[in-house]
Order: structure tokens, then sequence, then C-alpha cells
């Protein structure tokens, strides 16, 4: 009998001047879809390590990781992953799409929730947890 677990991820949460680093998915699952960059956490990686390093990969883009915000679960049609949504903040860089991210841009939360955008699950959820965050921190 096969025992199939969850894979881990990490996505990186950058907000500079009110707008968010956002990719676009290149490859499955998720493909065409916009979200935070992010990939797989390697084993004896941390998890904010890991959306350090997907972010720099994706996007050319450097930023330091600041602290959990949620994790997520992305279930699908032979997939699995628990993601771990890491607040990052933003370091130098413009984003330039890399790796398997077919685009990589700032959008700001208005632009996230006009529609225009077609979004992974929990976007929009996040984005508002790290603004709630950001102002928190100051």
């Amino acid at each position: 009998m096969s025992t199939q677990i969850p894979k881990v991820g990490a996505i990186a949460v950058v907000l500079r001047n009110g707008e968010f680093l956002m990719a676009q998915r290149g490859k499955d699952p998720g493909r065409g879809l916009w979200g935070f960059p992010g990939g797989h956490v390697e084993f004896g990686e941390t998890a904010q390590a890991a959306a350090v390093r997907e972010l720099r990969e994706e996007t050319t883009v450097e930023a330091a990781a600041l602290e959990y915000l949620t994790c997520v679960d992305v279930v699908g049609q032979g997939h699995h992953y628990l993601i771990a949504a890491v607040l990052c903040a933003y370091q130098s860089g413009e984003p330039t799409a890399m790796d398997d991210a077919a685009d990589a841009r700032w959008m700001s939360l208005k632009e996230l929730k006009s529609g225009k955008y077609p979004l992974s699950p929990d976007v929009l959820r996040v984005a508002e947890l790290a603004v709630e965050r950001a102002n928190q921190r100051g």
C-alpha cells in the first residue's frame, strides 16, 4: 500500500509602497493564476528561507523573511500542498519573470480585488492579513 503525504511549500508575501509582488504561474498546478512567488521547501530548509529563495529564483527580487503569516492548504486533482505564507521585507530589485513564473509585477490590493487577474486560492485573504500585520509592525 503506498502512502501519499502533502508536499510543503512556502510563499513570499512582499508588500512595498502599498503594492504586493505577484507572480503568474507558468506551470501546473495553477498555470495562468496569479499568486505570491513561492515553491517547494527543500529538506533541511526552513519555510522562511525557502520563501526568500523562491522569491529570488522566480522574480530576481531580494527580500528578508520577517514572520509567518498563516498556512494555506491547496488540494486538487492529484496534488496536496501545505503552504507557509511568509511576510517579507523588500530589499532590492524589480520583478523579472524567471524559473516557472510566466510574469511578475507589483499589484495593489485594489487591483487584486478588481477581478482583472485570475488569482490562486486564498490570495486575497493572505494579502489582507499581510496589510493588517504590516500596519501592526509600523
